[in-house]
């Protein structure tokens, strides 16, 4: 089952006929000392911090994959008004949150 997932509120030709209600998916993920170390040399030359831009994608895959689970258990067709939020939950570990608005869509 493919589920349409947008930030958009709406989906051009399509109608909500249904609001399932709020999805969300989460994961908390902590820095790695390997990690620190290589990003810590990159900040004295410049430059992205590869090591943490891959950490975070990761992260909002398996925050999307988990939202995109919780729709699959209500039936819905597609997922809107999607947002992501971080929080620091202690040093050296943040929780990244997907969220939205569950709906059933008819033509």
């Amino acid at each position: 089952m493919t589920i349409i997932v947008t930030p958009a509120s709406q989906i051009a030709g399509q109608h909500v006929s249904q609001t399932l209600g709020l999805v969300r998916g989460n994961t908390i993920r902590a820095r790695h000392i390997g990690r620190d170390i290589v990003a810590v040399l990159r900040t004295l030359v410049g430059g992205e911090i590869v090591e943490y831009t891959k950490l975070m994608a990761e992260a909002r895959e398996q925050a999307l994959d988990r939202m995109i689970a919780s729709a699959v258990q209500l039936d819905a067709d597609a997922v809107l008004d999607v947002r992501f939020s971080t929080s620091v939950v202690i040093g050296g570990a943040a929780e990244l949150l997907a969220y939205g608005n569950a709906v059933k869509l008819s033509p």
